[in-house]
């Protein structure tokens, strides 16, 4: 059995657990705070962050998202999400890129900072400068995908793939942390509820971070 060391809002743990549950790997989760400084933490990931999977029989320990959807993508043949030509497939990394890098250090990561971080841990009030540019970028990186949705049926191309839940992953977190206006992108809307939909997304969709709750749209399929 697998285990996931994450806690409720880390974007690169939910794109773990999205894709084990596209492939149908069985996994249980185990909190880990990272602003906490946990030895056992530290120990599976000297770099100290989420996730971290764990298998019990064999003791094996694999760190970093991308090394562990790799590592998935590589023995686990069921649903492939890294798939297609060459071409295609630098297309799905560029993607994951972008939403592990520019959407997180843009968007997702300073809604953390400031309306989590701040709260559980600093005790402090967030900053309205920095939120109101998170969202600011927000709204163009939903135009963005507003325009890959007009041109393909999803991100990377005619199927879904690791792309989709990597974008889908970091979304949710800024979605429940009240980062995102959704009036004027009816295209990434319409991607994130069936995203939403898939049995995969369901239990992130009920899961809730201490003292800080969702919009209530949040956890709504079909708004």
């Amino acid at each position: 059995m697998w285990h996931i060391f994450q806690f409720p809002l880390c974007p690169f743990s939910r794109k773990v657990r999205l894709l084990m549950g596209e492939k149908g790997i069985a996994y249980e989760l185990q909190t880990a705070r990272p602003w906490e400084g946990e030895d056992r933490l530290f120990e599976m990931n000297p770099a100290g962050r989420t996730p971290v999977v764990r298998e019990t029989e064999r003791g094996t320990v694999i760190v970093d998202s991308r090394a562990i959807c790799e590592y998935f993508e590589e023995t686990v043949d069921r649903n492939p999400q890294i798939s297609g030509t060459a071409v295609q497939r630098a297309e799905i990394r560029r993607l994951i890129a972008m939403f592990d890098e520019n959407f997180y250090h843009d968007v997702s990561g300073p809604l953390l900072h400031e309306r989590m971080k701040k709260r559980l841990v600093l005790r402090q009030s967030p900053d309205a400068k920095i939120l109101r540019e998170s969202m600011k970028l927000a709204h163009d990186y939903l135009d963005y995908i507003d325009y890959l949705i007009d041109n393909r049926p999803w991100l990377a191309g005619a199927t879904m793939t690791l792309a989709d839940l990597a974008a889908a992953a970091q979304i949710s977190v800024a979605d429940y942390l009240g980062g995102l206006d959704w009036s004027s992108h009816e295209q990434a809307r319409g991607w994130y509820l069936v995203m939403k939909s898939r049995p995969s997304f369901r239990p992130l969709l009920s899961e809730r971070m201490e003292v800080i709750q969702p919009p209530s749209h949040y956890a709504e399929v079909d708004a």
